[in-house]
């Protein structure tokens, strides 16, 4: 199972790559290994202004529907517009290609809040 030691992560199974004050989340590989084949992404909430663990989106997989929580408080400023294409890259590129959003954080302090590489290995018992 890939968990790179660079990246921080969610109990929720989220994984958030800081880079100033803007963050790009994805689902984890363990995530998408437990839904399946995902057909779709959907994110309607580019532009708006969300608070850490609120719902953010959705992904579907061929056998269930998942909601999507935002790591940290921010302005969800871009959303990636290749899954609405090829949905499928979060299975096989979920930390590269298969990306979710990126977010103008509001506090950076939340940061703190997150799993560490190890952290998350302890959650899912890898």
């Amino acid at each position: 199972m890939n968990i790179p030691s660079d990246l921080k992560y969610t109990k929720d199974h989220e994984w958030v790559k800081i880079e100033g004050d803007v963050v790009t989340v994805g689902i984890t590989d363990f995530a998408q290994g437990e839904l399946g084949d995902i057909v779709y992404v959907e994110v309607e909430t580019l532009d708006e202004t969300l608070e850490a663990e609120e719902i953010f989106g959705t992904v579907e997989a061929v056998k269930t529907v998942s909601d999507l929580f935002l790591p940290v408080s921010g302005e969800i400023i871009e959303f990636n517009e290749a899954l609405e294409d090829q949905p499928e890259t979060v299975n096989t590129d979920p930390y590269g290609d298969g990306w979710m959003i990126k977010v103008k954080c509001s506090d950076v302090s939340q940061f703190d809040n997150l799993m560490s590489a190890e952290d998350y290995k302890a959650l899912i018992g890898a």
